[in-house]
């Protein structure tokens, strides 16, 4: 695959004019980037999510020869291998469409492994916070998952400190947040919220809490009581979705997974939905961002890709928006509408990251974790 995505790099460097530089093209449309991405004839992307087949297909079928190589990967093992091929001077992958932004900004962005690109025909749709510093495609979610079959009554779990007691010990799951960044996200996010922990904490059990000395606030408090009620670190998603949503299941495991898994219930025999009701927060959304890797071999089919994976005019968004318009995940795009069956997005009981403060705790909540495992 690498001799692939180098031969395929150098064809590249000598299709593309050196006239037509990346201020050029970052101005041009859909319709003037065609021609030089056909000359380019592929785009590379690495992507958080398996949905890319999705697109490629897609992609493919509205813009004939271009090829498109989608990689399924981890935000992790993309931002890990981007930094090894760049330091080993390959230029091979053109998009990354990633999260785990805290890290993303901090050893992509300010390292300029990447660029941002936002494409001018949707530039007038997307508002300026999910435009900067790099764009955000859609929201997505790590949240309380439960299964919806077992529970037919709404999620037994109303307060996240319900968690740490004897009935769910052993019923809690999660990606092991040293694989997943976003997980690691998420648990940061919670130490951030002292103050509205401290409050479910005594709305919970009718009295104030009191935290560990070694410890920076509730928070913490329940990051180490939860790791303590024995909460179980899985390997992958797909192992979290069938734990806790098996519609055979008598008494399921909850778990902090992705609500946009909800879409693959039919299909995979599963009954997951989200816990919304729950104080004070259920998770948390984060951005789901399309970047362009620095010296991009595909700079124009690279911007293409970019602008496709924004949608057409339709209220769906169409072919290349549609595989993300399901329940849980929230498009920036303001024509385009969140799906009918998702919890809308302004009734989400769910925190929305800084970035910037997420990466400054990000490292003390890592230790914290090392030391509970």
């Amino acid at each position: 695959m690498l001799k692939r995505l180098m031969k395929s790099a150098l064809a590249a460097c000598v299709v593309l004019p050196t006239a037509v530089m990346a201020a050029d093209l970052d101005s041009m449309t859909p319709e003037q980037l065609l021609p030089l991405a056909q000359k380019e004839g592929s785009v590379t992307v690495f992507s958080l999510s398996s949905r890319i087949a999705k697109i490629e297909k897609a992609f493919e079928e509205t813009y004939p020869g271009i090829d498109l190589i989608g990689l399924d990967m981890s935000s992790t093992k993309q931002i890990a291998r981007l930094e090894a091929e760049q330091q080993a001077g390959v230029h091979a992958v053109d998009v990354l469409y990633i999260a785990d932004t805290p890290v993303v900004f901090s050893k992509l962005l300010e390292a300029k492994r990447i660029v941002n690109y936002v494409p001018p025909r949707v530039a007038g749709q997307i508002d300026d916070r999910y435009k900067g510093p790099l764009l955000t495609q859609r929201l997505s979610t790590k949240v309380l998952m439960y299964n919806e079959k077992a529970f037919p009554d709404g999620s037994p779990v109303t307060n996240l400190w319900q968690l740490t007691q004897p009935e769910w010990q052993g019923k809690v799951l999660m990606v092991d947040p040293s694989q997943r960044g976003e997980l690691l996200d998420l648990l940061t996010e919670i130490a951030l919220h002292p103050d509205e922990m401290a409050a479910a904490y005594k709305a919970q059990f009718g009295k104030d809490i009191v935290v560990d000395a070694d410890l920076q606030g509730a928070g913490e408090q329940f990051i180490k009581d939860l790791f303590a009620n024995d909460l179980i670190l899985v390997p992958n998603s797909d192992v979290l979705n069938k734990s806790v949503g098996d519609v055979n299941a008598k008494n399921p495991p909850v778990g902090f997974g992705t609500y946009s898994d909800r879409r693959d219930n039919e299909k995979e025999g599963w009954a997951l939905q989200v816990a919304n009701n729950v104080e004070p927060a259920n998770g948390i959304l984060f951005p789901a961002v399309l970047t362009i890797a620095d010296k991009a071999p595909h700079p124009a089919a690279a911007r293409l890709l970019i602008d496709f994976m924004f949608g057409d005019d339709t209220p769906t968004g169409g072919a290349g928006f549609e595989p993300f318009n399901v329940p849980g995940d929230y498009a920036t795009r303001t024509t385009i509408g969140h799906h009918p069956d998702s919890v809308k997005l302004a009734e989400l009981k769910a925190w929305t990251i800084d970035p910037a403060k997420t990466a400054a705790a990000r490292g003390r909540v890592s230790d914290l974790i090392i030391t509970l495992q």
